[in-house]
């Protein structure tokens, strides 16, 4: 009984700091001084700035985004690309697993998918990202489409994407997660 209640009362301590973080973090669009730290953080966390979607080059200094702050530390960053009516995000890094600070970003992005008059806002993650699909799924996101083997064609175009993945998980497809955009 005493146990359970010890662990209710640090349940309500860990949403009351994530309260508190989230309330804090700040959200502002990419600046030309991003562009090294945004270049050393897509380097280390994806092997290069390149980033490869559904067989489409995305340089990652040309993109547009944003980055999420705390106090004056960058903690987060989004990348995207809007085309024919739709806006995909590239990127989505946190720097500090949940804290509200992707789904900060994701809501932001989401707001520039309405005001650039998109139908749809989406994505592309890989068959290892287990926990990016829980992620997006639980903020509305819906798989649209499992793009098997397409690793392939990405290899091709960036020859830095492993051939095992998170958890030891082999990568080899790109999974499509999508928001409809109701106007």
């Amino acid at each position: 009984m005493l146990y359970q209640f010890l662990e209710q009362e640090k349940l309500i301590l860990d949403i009351l700091i994530i309260m508190e973080i989230n309330s804090k973090i700040v959200i502002r669009p990419i600046e030309p001084l991003d562009r090294e730290w945004i270049i050393d953080l897509i380097s280390e966390r994806w092997r290069s700035t390149l980033i490869v979607t559904r067989g489409v080059k995305h340089e990652i200094e040309s993109l547009p985004g944003f980055i999420a702050y705390l106090s004056r530390d960058r903690v987060g960053l989004l990348t995207y690309s809007i085309t024919n009516a739709e806006c995909e995000i590239i990127t989505l890094d946190s720097l500090m697993e949940n804290k509200g600070i992707g789904s900060k970003l994701l809501l932001t992005a989401r707001e520039i998918a309405i005001k650039s008059s998109c139908n749809r806002l989406w994505l592309i993650t890989t068959n290892d990202n287990i926990s990016g699909l829980r992620f997006f799924q639980k903020r509305g996101f819906q798989l649209v489409a499992v793009h098997k083997n397409a690793l392939e064609i990405s290899r091709r175009l960036k020859p830095e994407i492993p051939m095992i993945g998170l958890d030891g998980i082999p990568l080899r497809d790109e999974i499509e997660l999508e928001m409809r955009i109701n106007h």
